[in-house]
């Protein structure tokens, strides 16, 4: 477990869509509390809602066995409350999520939810692929945007390189990686080479990246929520990001040679 340090947030280029939570952070001497998450929910601009409309809050995890409306993605949706665990950088990362992208992650909550209503009412043993989709993506997500789509076919054919050595200057100015996972946000506090999220990829316009962050972050979220509601997620449609490949999110990606690592960089035919 790595400590608790209230500057973590600029420790790294990777927590940039973080960045409006520097200050608060930086008054806590210690770890958030449960209550300073909520205070935090309370102050935030953004309305955070489940989709059957409760107000999202942070309570303690409940250990032991539980009925179906007490389990974890149900009592998110049929009461709001999000079970959470102290000192822990992955539920702190995900309570920060709801705050960034709570259309996003209220859609998928309800899909959660409905998927495992529908697992229960059917009596079926196992997890649906749909479920195991989302999973994927609430905990190793990356938006992608661009608006220049010959960028995007490089990302989509694996032409790493070529994407990000050779058009490298036409990535910084035109196309984005924002992390949604929680998990892999809990990776980026020891950031390493093999780094690899599962990405959605959206188009946006060139003015996309005229606007403030903060107006990037809500656009996005209601962008992403929107195709999770009308399409039925296939992990087809996650294509792998090599998060450390865009250029400055590590030293070392400075050099060509970086870029020539196919144990991280893989082509389309290698198997992972």
């Amino acid at each position: 477990m790595i400590d608790w340090h209230p500057n973590f947030i600029d420790r790294s280029p990777l927590f940039f869509p973080l960045s409006s939570f520097k200050d608060y952070f930086h008054t806590l001497s210690n770890w958030p509390q449960l209550e300073d998450l909520n205070d935090l929910t309370l102050c935030n601009k953004k309305t955070v809602l489940t989709q059957s409309g409760k107000s999202v809050r942070f309570v303690p995890q409940v250990s032991g066995k539980q009925s179906f409306n007490q389990k974890y993605e149900a009592r998110i949706y049929l009461t709001g409350e999000i079970q959470t665990r102290p000192h822990n950088w992955h539920d702190l990362f995900n309570a920060l999520v709801w705050q960034v992208f709570p259309q996003s992650k209220a859609m998928l909550n309800q899909i959660h939810f409905h998927s495992q209503q529908f697992e229960l009412s059917n009596n079926i043993k196992h997890r649906c692929r749909l479920r195991d989709t989302v999973t994927l993506f609430d905990e190793s997500g990356v938006i992608v945007v661009s608006d220049q789509q010959p960028l995007l076919q490089l990302l989509i054919d694996f032409e790493w390189k070529t994407l990000f050595w050779l058009h490298r200057h036409a990535v910084l100015q035109s196309m984005r990686f924002f992390i949604f996972g929680h998990g892999l946000y809990e990776k980026a506090l020891r950031p390493y080479t093999g780094m690899t999220g599962k990405g959605i990829i959206l188009n946006v316009d060139q003015a996309f990246f005229s606007l403030t962050l903060s107006d990037q972050l809500t656009k996005l979220d209601t962008m992403l929520a929107s195709l999770l509601a009308n399409t039925k997620l296939a992990s087809s449609q996650l294509t792998p990001v090599p998060i450390l490949g865009y250029p400055g999110w590590t030293e070392e990606n400075r050099n060509e040679a970086y870029y020539e690592n196919t144990q991280y960089f893989r082509n389309r035919n290698q198997k992972r």
